[in-house]
């Protein structure tokens, strides 16, 4: 069992099926937030890797993140996320209160292959495009 309450992930569900969540492992480019492309963050272009233990990592644009994520049907949901904290210019930092929103609210993912896009319970979308793992 897992300390962070989060427990769920890639384990059998109440009627004993495991969650179709392996599609999601991997790492993704956050290229859009609301229809508007991100600028590149200091280091990059941000990104998020989904672990399948439960684990989400990344880079928001200015800081690196990391917290835990499961999802039930096609609904993402993130548990406590963590960054660190450096300052940076003012379009890297818009990027990343985008990508900290995205980590705070979760919500329904629609998928066409390597393109996934999230949208909030409030109607705010974001755009996530499968990449190659970062460091």
């Amino acid at each position: 069992m897992r300390d962070d309450g989060h427990d769920r992930q890639g384990t059998a569900d109440a009627a004993g099926s495991s969650p179709p969540d392996r599609w999601l492992h991997g790492t993704w480019q956050v290229v859009r937030a609301d229809g508007d492309a991100l600028a590149d963050g200091l280091q990059g272009p941000p990104w998020l890797t989904f672990d399948g233990d439960g684990v989400v990592f990344g880079y928001a644009g200015v800081n690196r993140v990391r917290g835990t994520w499961w999802l039930a049907g096609n609904a993402l949901t993130f548990g406590p996320v963590v960054a660190t904290l450096m300052a940076g210019p003012p379009e890297a930092a818009r990027t990343e209160r985008a990508v900290l929103g995205l980590l705070r609210d979760g919500g329904e993912l629609e998928r066409a292959d390597d393109v996934v896009t999230l949208r909030t319970a409030e109607g705010r979308t974001a755009e996530l495009v499968r990449t190659t793992p970062r460091g």
